[in-house]
């Protein structure tokens, strides 16, 4: 049998073929990656909420490319009110009213955030039969000084290989040093709020608009809340964080929760929702880990606003019979939760890149863009509670991955918090991290 790393297993990789066994070449792009767009005509659909979208089209105007924008809702309007279209019809006509755009404006270029909202997947096939490139901006793939910009799609759609030869083929330079984001939860704050009052005072002129989040005004509150609530979790599960990173901590396995309406769950994986994930894992973990090991549900950050799973957690706690063996965290210090587990069991959260940097076996349920054989455990979640040091992370496959992914993909930046670059108003730096356009 093949050691879980050897050359013939990253071939097969989760069964992709041979034909990635060699690296293309790369295609030779300047550092100053904003000015390859210049000449171009860029239509902007919905971004990340906030100003960013408005001020990268700045940078990109002020490098020669030709802006227009459409917006959706009244929060979409208020942070770029100039130089757009507004599409306040229902979504059944919106493939031709894109179409419309796109041909009086002549647009060669779209770029959107998230790839799986229903106008971005309409605009995604529209512009596969037009021939217009598609830049999709999302969360960083690399936490926490990196945006995701990836022609065609991103996480599951991504068309970043799946074979682990292809990786430790690259030729891919290493990544510079990149500024320092810091905490950008304030800013994100700031913007979500200023955002939803918009979409909803705006709402009269949008009222077919059906948005990826209910739009109301406890929304806006609700990020206020959460922003809170940081501080209040932190307090409240201290005696469960001082067990897990003590010097004598027991064995347990971290499991990561994503955002309640994250789209990777829903499309990328066999999960309809976290609850199911929660006690779908919880099930597989009493029936089948070891007694003296301990199960750790971490809440996403961002998710703190809309769910709390508690009550969820009590529930299986008195069903399953693990009382203080189901642990459940808010925030931790990750790094040191995952330096100290056993193993860690996600979906497709990219919280998944981090545990493998810091070499833990990885077991991802969903499709995610590093489920590599060589960088995540190639077995069931039943046999990962008693395999997870079977499949340690093959270090070279990381570094050389980790590398071509950061030179395709990513751009040393936040959308809610810019960084001191001059020229650029977004505030990103693309050249630490490069997020190659194609030519």
């Amino acid at each position: 049998m093949d050691s879980p790393s050897s050359p013939a297993r990253l071939v097969r990789d989760n069964g992709e073929a041979d034909r990635h066994e060699k690296a293309p070449q790369l295609p030779e792009i300047p550092a100053d990656a904003p000015y390859c767009f210049r000449g171009r005509n860029i239509l902007m659909l919905q971004g990340p909420v906030g100003p960013f979208f408005a001020r990268l089209a700045q940078d990109l105007r002020w490098v020669g490319a030709n802006i227009h924008k459409i917006n959706f809702n009244g929060g979409d309007w208020f942070y770029f009110p100039r130089g757009a279209s507004s599409f306040t019809d229902s979504i059944e006509k919106f493939p031709r009213f894109l179409e419309r755009v796109c041909e009086e404006k002549r647009i060669d270029t779209i770029m959107l955030f998230g790839d799986c909202r229903t106008m971005h997947s309409i605009a995604s096939e529209i512009a596969e039969a037009h021939g217009i490139e598609v830049y999709v901006f999302e969360e960083g793939y690399i936490r926490p000084d990196y945006i995701t910009m990836e022609r065609f799609g991103v996480n599951g759609r991504s068309a970043m290989p799946r074979a682990g030869i292809f990786y430790l083929n690259s030729s891919a330079p290493e990544p510079a040093e990149t500024s320092t984001v810091g905490q950008s939860i304030w800013h994100a704050t700031g913007w979500a709020f200023t955002y939803y009052f918009w979409a909803i005072i705006l709402w009269p002129f949008f009222p077919r608009y059906r948005h990826h989040r209910p739009l109301s005004w406890f929304e806006g509150l609700a990020w206020v809340q959460g922003a809170a609530r940081k501080y209040w979790y932190r307090l409240k599960n201290r005696p469960d964080v001082a067990r897990l990173t003590a010097e004598s901590h027991p064995p347990f396995f971290l499991v990561p929760l994503q955002v309640h309406n994250d789209a990777q769950i829903g499309v990328h994986s066999v999960f309809d929702t976290v609850e199911q994930f929660i006690r779908h894992t919880t099930l597989s973990f009493t029936a089948h880990a070891p007694k003296d090991a301990l199960l750790v549900f971490k809440h996403h950050p961002m998710d703190r606003p809309y769910t709390d799973y508690t009550r969820l957690i009590r529930k299986l706690r008195a069903e399953t019979g693990l009382g203080d063996r189901l642990i459940y965290v808010h925030d931790p210090h990750l790094p040191t939760l995952l330096n100290r587990a056993t193993g860690i069991v996600t979906i497709n959260s990219t919280t998944g890149m981090s545990a493998i940097h810091h070499g833990k076996p990885t077991l991802a349920l969903g499709n995610a863009i590093y489920r590599i054989d060589g960088l995540t455990a190639a077995t069931t979640l039943d046999q990962f509670w008693t395999r997870a040091l079977d499949f340690p992370v093959h270090v070279d496959l990381y570094k050389s991955f980790r590398h071509h992914l950061i030179y395709r993909t990513q751009i040393n930046g936040n959308f809610y918090r810019r960084i001191n670059i001059p020229g650029t108003l977004a505030g990103i730096d693309w050249s630490r991290g490069q997020a190659k356009p194609g030519r």
